[in-house]
């Protein structure tokens, strides 16, 4: 049986409509589809980022108390009793192990990780303009490690020279230099031209 005009158009304002979900209390969270595939960075208890889900699935893990909200996205779901604001970042109360494949220590890694961002004055420069620091120089018995390497500008490694930090004033690690893991960045770096930007203080790729 054909549509005629009047129900064609009464289908696509139906579509459009929020859709309502039952909460774990048995609430009805009025919603749309959309904002619950909103994409939410996952942390492990140690704020170490290990997986992306849709802010369903999100909004579940902290109605069960597996999780808790880190950061919101700024929008919210309102409901006769209840109002909850979605999650941009969820952290997982119980640690969980996760098995890492550490990607091979390259300068293109180190700036892959460090995005492209000097380590001591946090410019943003392109790859060609920045240069690999130990943070202990190898004179003074600094290897050639994950932990020990990071990008920095040519000023900023001129600046350091062959000082430890504790003997600069004003001249400080932006973050801990770690591992980078195909774990952390495989499919997180996937979503991250997508993501919020709340999860910037989050990765490390």
């Amino acid at each position: 049986m054909s549509l005629g005009k009047a129900g064609v158009h009464a289908r696509r304002q139906t579509l459009g409509r929020p859709q309502t979900a039952p909460g774990d209390d048995g609430v009805r969270v009025v919603t749309t589809t959309h904002a619950m595939q909103t994409p939410v960075l996952v942390l492990n208890a140690s704020y170490e980022p290990i997986n992306i889900c849709g802010a369903r699935r999100a909004l579940v893990l902290v109605l069960k108390g597996v999780a808790r909200t880190e950061e919101e996205q700024g929008t919210e779901l309102h409901s006769a009793r209840v109002r909850i604001s979605l999650p941009s970042v969820i952290r997982l109360l119980e640690y969980r192990r996760i098995p890492h494949q550490t990607r091979a220590l390259s300068r293109k890694n180190i700036l892959l990780r460090d995005r492209n961002t000097c380590q001591y004055c946090g410019v943003v420069l392109p790859s060609a303009e920045l240069t690999l620091d130990h943070v202990v120089p190898r004179s003074r018995g600094g290897a050639s490690t994950w932990e020990n390497l990071v990008a920095a500008c040519h000023s900023c490694n001129r600046r350091k020279g062959n000082h430890l930090l504790h003997e600069l004033e004003h001249m400080k690690l932006q973050r801990e230099p770690r591992p980078f893991t195909l774990h952390t960045s495989r499919h997180i770096m996937r979503m991250i031209g997508h993501s919020d930007l709340k999860w910037r203080k989050y990765l490390y790729y």
